[in-house]
């Protein structure tokens, strides 16, 4: 796989660079109603539920991006008289906080810096101190700075006040562990792309099927009720409404080439070397990363941007976009910064050329060996 300024490697946390066999998947139309596309469809809910643990977990799916999943599972899971507490350190922790309000539904936060993860102490003083609270929610590897935050311990805590956890998993499922035999949660939500390297349009949410069959009527919105449409899925085997067939077929074909990689332990190794070439690589040019390696998850990586005379973010961008590489901006307000991503159909030898590519551009700019902020 080679870069091009025409069609550019994905350096991001999706959408992302996806192999061709996962493209070529969605070349052929389905009928929605046919039982093969029921079939398959079928098979990559069982499959997605295993994933996470299997054991009286089942796997709703939902129409849109990521979002749409988290909104629905937290639409689904806090009922109308419940109090959802939400861990924040970045972007998507603070939008889940945004959903529940917009539902109306009560709401705290536990919010720390974006540099630091989620303080488990202090969960469990505001658990402690605050009875009606019944629902946690925690974002598991928080894109904004890329850190991991320690969700093994946010639910044993949780479990331990006997309250319910629920997980936005999406940055993470697939390549990072999350086994609901061993971390006790009620539902987590993940994303056909990501670290499953499909299409984006899917959403999908794992969920304890005991805990999904007691949220029924709980959904404050039609579309987005999980349980509703678990309960068509089990009865006639299809989507409430219009499905993205394509998408799906392109995320069964994605699933074949993640179990065939070694499934998590597999794709997570393949991440985590190309996170720490990329790591090593760029810290070898001068950049500095945000994060300390031990919080440091192999999905993203956040650098501070340069403090020199001539570093511009928008030239650095283009110039890496015309040499075949496409980078996020940052999302930080702890610092200026950048994201370069770690995931998708990518290994160590487009990871190598993207460091040697990032410091071409910096050279040209000046900054061989840049001065980080």
């Amino acid at each position: 796989m080679n870069a091009s300024a025409d069609e550019p490697l994905l350096l991001t946390p999706g959408p992302l660079t996806t192999s061709r066999a996962v493209k070529e998947a969605m070349l052929r139309d389905w009928g929605s109603r046919d039982q093969a596309f029921i079939g398959m469809n079928r098979a990559v809910l069982d499959q997605l539920a295993a994933l996470a643990g299997g054991s009286g977990m089942v796997a709703v799916p939902m129409q849109g991006s990521g979002s749409f999943a988290v909104e629905a599972m937290l639409g689904t899971f806090l009922p109308p008289y419940g109090r959802l507490l939400v861990c924040v350190n970045g972007a998507y922790g603070s939008r889940m906080v945004d959903m529940v309000r917009r539902h109306g539904r009560s709401v705290t936060v536990l919010e720390q810096p974006e540099d630091q993860p989620t303080d488990v102490a202090a969960l469990d003083r505001m658990l402690a101190a605050d009875p009606a609270i019944t629902h946690v929610a925690v974002v598991q590897c928080e894109t904004t700075s890329g850190i991991l935050n320690p969700v093994e311990d946010v639910a044993r805590t949780v479990a331990a006040r006997g309250r319910s956890l629920l997980i936005d998993a999406m940055s993470a499922f697939g390549a990072l562990p999350l086994d609901a035999g061993a971390v006790p949660f009620d539902a987590m939500a993940a994303s056909s792309n990501k670290c499953l390297e499909g299409v984006p349009g899917m959403g999908f949410v794992v969920a304890r099927e005991q805990a999904l069959a007691a949220c029924a009527g709980q959904a404050p919105a039609l579309c987005l009720d999980l349980q509703a449409q678990h309960e068509a899925m089990v009865k006639t085997g299809q989507w409430r409404f219009t499905p993205p067939t394509h998408v799906v077929a392109a995320l069964a074909q994605a699933l074949a080439q993640h179990r065939a990689e070694g499934g998590v332990a597999g794709r997570g190794a393949r991440y985590r070397e190309n996170c720490r070439i990329l790591v090593e690589g760029m810290r070898a040019l001068g950049f500095a990363t945000l994060l300390d390696d031990a919080v440091q998850a192999p999905i993203i990586v956040t650098f501070r941007m340069p403090d020199a005379p001539g570093f511009s973010f928008e030239r650095f961008y283009e110039a890496l976009r015309q040499r075949g590489y496409a980078i996020y901006p940052g999302k930080l307000t702890v610092a200026p910064s950048f994201r370069v991503g770690c995931i998708g159909a990518l290994g160590a030898e487009q990871m190598r050329a993207a460091v040697a590519a990032i410091g071409e551009v910096a050279a040209e700019m000046g900054l061989a060996r840049p001065a980080a902020a």
